[in-house]
């Protein structure tokens, strides 16, 4: 990363034994680490806020996308359900408004007797149990057997 070799490093530490002397090289060195280790927890924790961040703004753009899905499926809906209601209304028959006397009042309707019935239709058949399945097959093995 900073490009040093194992030569500039040997001659950083005698500088610095030089200069520190060997009497407070490992308070120096232990002081230099504590030094190290706060850069480390401060990049880390600025990392994970950034990154925080960037969910975040994640989250916003799919919150809206989100909600702008919903708006449209709202809207669809709403035009459907006002096409459904426009065919009901057009399919309603409106009754008389005024009830007619009963002398001027029309024999009652019969219904259609010509028209096909309809029939239910049958309903389909239901699996068979594992005993009944059992006894289906001794049947055919003993019929297989008498032949």
């Amino acid at each position: 990363m900073f490009d040093i070799s194992w030569s500039e490093l040997l001659i950083l530490g005698i500088v610095t034994l030089v200069f520190v002397g060997p009497k407070e090289l490992p308070v120096f060195l232990r002081t230099l680490g504590r030094y190290a280790g706060m850069v480390r927890r401060h990049a880390n924790d600025f990392k994970a806020q950034f990154d925080a961040a960037m969910r975040e703004a994640e989250l916003d753009s799919m919150r809206k996308e989100v909600e702008q899905m919903q708006s449209s499926i709202n809207s669809e809906v709403m035009k459907v359900k006002s096409t459904i209601n426009d065919a009901a209304s057009a399919a309603k028959i409106e009754a008389p408004a005024a009830p007619i006397s009963a002398s001027a009042a029309a024999p009652a309707i019969q219904p259609d007797t010509t028209a096909p019935q309809m029939t239910p239709l049958p309903s389909p058949p239901m699996p068979a149990s594992p005993s009944e399945m059992a006894a289906a097959e001794a049947r055919q093995a003993a019929v297989k057997a008498e032949s």
